[in-house]
């Protein structure tokens, strides 16, 4: 590794400990605000196929009222470090902002942008605001569509993007018309896995830390190193965020979060696809999350079109739990099955590299 990245490497670090540090620091304050102001979890009452959801209120009552929206304090971090990165910029510390046309523009965008929505929904969701108690389905849908859209067109036309890079099945194929299809449907795909996986203390914090270490790995040596600074903040507020969602959890994530890092993974894994082999290697490593989305699409199938269960309950990690294993036990070794998808992914991809390089 030459000096320059050693440096870049070390900006990296420093953003990363100063919003870890930040974090830890503010919590406890937005914890006690949050409780002051009863700002706490409602437990669902209906599946998501309307019927009363019995099994999954029985097993999860005693989290009622426990703190949630921690999204606000994962966007109010960000802000700062945003912020922080113009101080440092303007005394000749760094040479770029953590806003950067090339880099971080559109990643930036839907990780603010959402993360609102998703705060919104939260706090509705809480306040039972209005006739239902959170955002409408398909209110939500309707954000949904409007920014999978607007994500998709940007690639596609301003971009000019209309590939996907297949290896090792294939190599560049190009799909024109099909690629902001693709980009549209694979964007709500992401956000609908990541909030479905948020079920259990600790489990989707654990899962998409690793997720965001091995994205930013590649995004460091493709030499895209604001965009990795960007990441490395993120997963430093998780890191702190972990201390108090781990079992027994002092607070929970919400939509808000899910809503923020379902822009901010979707952004970069077509920004990633326009510079290397990323889709397949990142279905490997998102696998967890697709396994709970599909077990949860089945589900809904099956009580839609059979007039029955196919699960017990789901997604899968609520039938482990009801089958009697113990909630940090599925969540220590959903991260452990984690890790090894990480290594796969990360082997996989500097293989690529090497033969490149070789050839």
């Amino acid at each position: 590794m030459n000096t320059p990245m050693l440096v870049k490497l070390n900006n990296i670090i420093m953003f990363a400990l100063i919003a870890f540090f930040i974090s830890r620091i503010l919590y406890p304050i937005y914890i006690s605000i949050l409780k002051k102001y009863k700002l706490g979890k409602t437990i669902r009452e209906a599946a998501v196929t309307w019927e009363k959801s019995t099994i999954f209120s029985k097993m999860h009552e005693h989290k009622q009222g426990t703190p949630t929206m921690w999204g606000g304090i994962f966007l109010i971090v960000m802000a700062l470090m945003i912020w922080l990165s113009y101080i440092l910029k303007d005394q000749w510390f760094i040479n770029n902002t953590l806003f950067n046309r090339q880099e971080t523009y559109i990643i930036l965008f839907w990780f603010f942008s959402m993360g609102l929505i998703g705060l919104l929904d939260d706090f509705l969701n809480i306040k039972w605001f209005g006739r239902v108690k959170w955002l409408s389905v398909r209110a939500k849908l309707i954000w949904m569509v409007i920014f999978s859209a607007f994500i998709s067109r940007w690639f596609y036309t301003r971009l000019g993007i209309d590939y996907v890079n297949l290896w090792p099945i294939a190599g560049k194929v190009s799909i024109g018309l099909f690629y902001p299809l693709l980009t549209f449907f694979s964007t709500i795909a992401i956000v609908n896995a990541i909030n479905i996986t948020d079920g259990l203390d600790g489990l989707a914090g654990g899962l998409i830390t690793l997720i965001l270490f091995v994205l930013a790995v590649i995004l460091f040596f493709n030499q895209t190193y604001i965009a990795t600074t960007v990441i490395a903040i993120i997963m430093a507020i998780l890191v702190a965020f972990m201390f108090y969602n781990i079992h027994p959890a002092k607070i929970f994530m919400g939509d808000s979060w899910a809503f923020a890092l379902w822009g901010l993974i979707a952004s970069l894994l077509y920004f990633l696809n326009m510079r290397m082999w990323i889709l397949i290697p990142f279905l490997i490593l998102f696998s967890l999350f697709i396994i709970n989305l599909l077990s949860s699409f089945l589900q809904i199938f099956w009580k839609k079109y059979f007039k029955k269960k196919l699960f017990l309950v789901a997604p899968l990690h609520h039938l482990f739990e009801k089958r009697g294993i113990n909630e940090t036990t599925i969540v220590m070794k959903a991260w452990f099955i984690q890790w090894l998808l990480a290594a796969i992914t990360v082997i996989l991809l500097f293989y690529q590299v090497s033969k490149t390089f070789v050839n």
